[in-house]
């Protein structure tokens, strides 16, 4: 499926290996944004569906995007000029290291659906091995980017595998980012925990918000709570 059609807008995704997908939606429409933030950093921006969400759900002015496929890069760019936000929207095309190298801007929230497939194996597909493989954005290289570029008060939300939740937390807490509100993501009421949902800010707080979300009872038979998060977002809520 080349075009991918949400309520307020749509997303072209013929160029680039990494389709819309679940991880993304779920991240954008879960990141919390109570805090109303101004500017918006998304780190590895595929085809810019995240940026596009965030878009619509907050008046951020300065909604920035970061993708190194070229590829990716050119479909985002698309995308963006072909919603209603194209004016808050902008895509840099490099990667993570050439970005922090000269920081221009604090960020009140910062998003990344990072590649994960840590496994030590590769397909045949160059481009998206690049967009799969963790080796192409390492989490030490995203809290450090996050740590470097949040603002005081701002928030860093990320979905990543379950198994890697620990982990990942241990890190943040390394360079004083703290969880703040937690989701873990389970396909049925009976499949395992598959995804964790992360929101991180410079503020420990003791009363961590902690909950679990099932995205479906049967199949296409979706929960309350999935279709109460993305019902702003597809077309068939």
């Amino acid at each position: 499926m080349s075009k991918f059609t949400f309520k307020q807008f749509s997303v072209q995704q013929d160029k680039t290996a990494m389709k819309v997908g679940t991880d993304g939606v779920l991240l954008a429409a879960w990141t919390p944004i109570n805090h109303n933030p101004f500017s918006i950093l998304d780190i590895g921006a595929g085809t810019g569906i995240i940026a596009l969400m965030l878009a619509q759900r907050t008046h951020a002015e300065q909604i920035d995007a970061l993708e190194i496929d070229e590829e990716a890069y050119e479909q985002a760019v698309e995308n963006f000029e072909n919603s209603p936000w194209g004016d808050r929207l902008f895509c840099f095309h490099a990667g993570l290291d050439e970005f922090i190298e000269e920081p221009e801007d604090e960020y009140d929230l910062i998003v990344s659906n990072p590649p994960f497939y840590s496994e030590n194996y590769k397909t045949e597909n160059e481009q998206r091995d690049l967009a799969r493989f963790q080796d192409a954005m390492p989490f030490e290289e995203l809290i450090e980017a996050a740590d470097l570029m949040l603002s005081e008060n701002g928030i860093f939300a990320i979905i990543i595998p379950f198994k890697e939740e620990k982990n990942f937390i241990a890190l943040a807490k390394e360079a004083e980012l703290y969880p703040v509100k937690i989701t873990r993501v389970k396909g049925t009421p009976t499949s395992d925990i598959k995804r964790s949902l992360l929101a991180f800010s410079r503020n420990e707080i003791h009363n961590i918000a902690i909950d679990e979300l099932i995205i479906e009872t049967d199949r296409h038979v979706y929960t309350p709570e999935y279709i109460e998060l993305t019902k702003d977002f597809y077309l068939k809520f």
